[in-house]
């Protein structure tokens, strides 16, 4: 290419500063300040969920390709990007690991904390996609009932082992949300969990978000809560973020500022995906299936030397899974600074999958190893 391409990218996206600026001419910028003007003479854009990709920032400029480094796609208007010709991607999957084991850090903490055994209960899944099969086969590992529910899969691959959204929620013990932002259609999941919906508990439930904020109708859920509806309340997603709704805060067990996917190794992974697919759409001449080259190291030990003598297997995992990640420090970073939701999340601590870790097991048994194993653990 004689011209190099110009690229404006998110300032707070990990492991690109000096990947592309080789290749091309690259600004990166506050997600503040990304706007119409300094995108005129762009060609691409790299972004996070908090820039709307729309016609009010796209008009006039000269993008013709955009990549988000996350799962989700929402904050990209897909029908204007097709008008205008304009290539857009996304990065399913790059953070289900890490969302895997914020889950499991949030209910076994939850279920230790309350003395509730596992293995007795039945959790509905809403949304089986790449984040919620991790979270399926995580609660079959660990002996729970599972529920399913995904229309679209459904509809696609005529399975039965999905079930309606009225036999999920009157069955389960624990509802966790897995299902993409979509406000109007068929498989609208806007405010999908509104006063209708909590209307049909017939028993107090354990209820998790780590997909969408506005999946949830703030109002509904503060009142399922005060009706007792809601054992416990877990969410890492909020309407309206980063002004978040105080009182609700103040009604969860566990409240995080939408980091559950924030692992290194997650970030690690949407921002190859965004490189790679943005190296070949402008045949910029970088090495393909590019991948950042160290990832940190947590500040915890890559071992972890578990003792299983007169434990439950529910008890080793929980004792696994918080070595390699301690939900409460970020619940607590949020309640001591509310205000501060974007830079908890742009300063986030380094943090670790469960793949990185090497397990030594004392006194062990061939269950609890195979257990570990399927969690993605190295066993020692």
């Amino acid at each position: 290419m004689n011209k190099k391409i110009k690229i404006i990218a998110d300032d707070k996206i990990p492991f690109l500063k000096g990947v592309l600026e080789p290749f091309a001419s690259i600004q990166y910028l506050n997600y503040s300040q990304i706007n119409n003007e300094v995108l005129k003479d762009a060609d691409s854009l790299i972004v996070r969920t908090r820039t709307k990709c729309d016609r009010n920032l796209l008009d006039g400029t000269n993008v013709k390709f955009i990549a988000t480094a996350t799962i989700g796609f929402d904050h990209i208007d897909t029908k204007y990007c097709k008008e205008k010709n304009i290539k857009w991607i996304n990065a399913p999957g790059c953070n289900s690991g890490s969302v895997l084991q914020y889950f499991a850090s949030a209910l076994l903490n939850i279920a230790h904390k309350k003395n509730i055994l596992l293995k007795e209960k039945t959790i509905g899944i809403i949304g089986v996609g790449n984040v919620g099969s991790k979270i399926e086969k995580f609660a079959r590992t660990i002996g729970m009932n599972v529920l399913l529910n995904d229309p679209p899969r459904e509809r696609m691959e005529s399975s039965q082992k999905f079930v309606l959204l009225d036999y999920l929620i009157q069955n389960s013990d624990i509802i966790t949300f897995h299902v993409p932002l979509n406000k109007d259609g068929v498989d609208r999941t806007f405010h999908l969990a509104d006063e209708n919906f909590f209307k049909k508990f017939n028993s107090p439930k354990i209820l998790i978000n780590t997909s969408r904020g506005e999946v949830i109708k703030t109002e509904a859920l503060k009142n399922a809560v005060k009706q007792k509806k809601i054992s416990s309340l877990i969410l890492d997603v909020w309407e309206n973020e980063p002004q978040i709704d105080n009182e609700l805060l103040n009604l969860t067990d566990i409240a995080t500022p939408h980091i559950a996917g924030y692992s290194a190794d997650g970030k690690a992974n949407g921002t190859a995906v965004c490189v790679n697919q943005l190296n070949k759409f402008f045949n910029l001449g970088l090495n393909e299936n590019w991948y950042p080259e160290e990832i940190p190291l947590p500040n915890n030990s890559i071992q972890i030397v578990v003792d299983c003598k007169d434990k439950s297997f529910q008890q080793i995992i929980y004792e696994l899974v918080n070595h390699t990640y301690k939900i409460f420090g970020d619940d607590a970073r949020l309640r001591n600074s509310i205000d501060t939701f974007e830079q908890q999340r742009a300063n986030y601590p380094v943090r670790r999958e469960f793949n990185f870790y090497k397990v030594k097991l004392l006194n062990g048994y061939k269950e609890i190893e195979n257990i570990i194993k399927q969690l993605g653990f190295n066993l020692e």
